[in-house]
């Protein structure tokens, strides 16, 4: 009886383990089958796409990815280059942001986290008229810096929120055995404090990554020249030129999107683990 037991206590688990890796088999291919396909499509011709979508390209010629990096090559230097501007600054911004906001004493700090957190709540699509005339005003319409502040601007309250999250729950302790020591609020910060706080930055670096490199509104609305429009513009505006050729289509797309898919890679370990201390905390 116990052995029949002892049995059925092994048997079961072993089935919801293998449903368990099932689902996460299933998930995986929806996930990256589109992207597979995507990248297999850059090599194809235009007529093996429409007769043979599915099957693996006649020939592994890199033309298309050459011909489509010549034609959004300026863009993705813009957009590398906004891209890396506005998360340096968010992150920077908000880090001391969410220090303040937690380790520090000022009058009516339960008032001013509800005004920088309350940021979170404007949409960007009410601000547009007067933020372009604002622009127009101060002479940054059709600039990279135009799209570096508005990035900066409307991802720093939820980038806040996301540090002050993490830092509340960081002993104190430490705080006062620093100052014991003789450290400055400003060595507290960057010696102790912010090395803390390294998978929920990585975190923070990986979302804005991603919000910068896809964001479009502001990039079409707050840009006019190719030499300033970023990589989804550039994307748009190819494909109303070459809409016809889905190969440099599917090549272009695959090559914005490799750069994002790599930095992910890169930092999974601590973006997951950034993302669900965060929100536990």
């Amino acid at each position: 009886m116990s052995a029949a037991l002892s049995q059925d206590r092994g048997f079961w688990p072993g089935i919801g383990r293998a449903f368990l890796w099932a689902f996460l088999l299933a998930v995986g291919v929806i996930v990256l089958y589109p992207l597979l396909w995507m990248a297999l499509g850059g090599f194809k011709s235009n007529s093996q796409i429409f007769d043979q979508p599915f099957a693996l390209p006649q020939s592994w010629s890199l033309d298309n990815y050459f011909a489509a990096w010549r034609s959004v090559q300026g863009y993705m230097i813009s957009s590398l280059l906004v891209t890396f501007a506005s998360t340096v600054a968010t992150v920077l911004i908000s880090a001391r942001a969410a220090y303040g906001l937690t380790r520090t004493a000022m009058p009516a700090k339960p008032l001013i986290t509800a005004f920088v957190l309350g940021g979170m709540m404007l949409s960007p699509t009410v601000a547009l008229v007067p933020l372009v005339r604002m622009l127009q005003s101060l002479g940054l319409y059709d600039t990279q810096w135009a799209l570096i502040i508005l990035y900066t601007a409307f991802r720093v309250p939820f980038t806040t929120f996301l540090i002050r999250a993490y830092m509340l729950d960081l002993p104190r302790d430490l705080d006062e055995a620093a100052m014991m020591d003789g450290a400055s609020p400003g060595q507290i910060y960057r010696r102790i404090i912010l090395p803390l706080c390294r998978p929920i930055i990585v975190s923070c670096v990986v979302l804005h990554i991603l919000f910068a490199w896809n964001e479009y509104l502001f990039a079409m609305i707050f840009t006019n020249s190719p030499s300033v429009q970023t990589l989804p513009v550039g994307l748009t505006s190819m494909m109303s030129k070459h809409g016809t050729d889905f190969s440099q289509v599917f090549a272009a797309m695959t090559l914005s999107a490799l750069p994002i898919v790599i930095i992910f890679f890169l930092t999974q370990r601590y973006f997951i683990r950034g993302l669900t201390e965060g929100m536990a905390k």
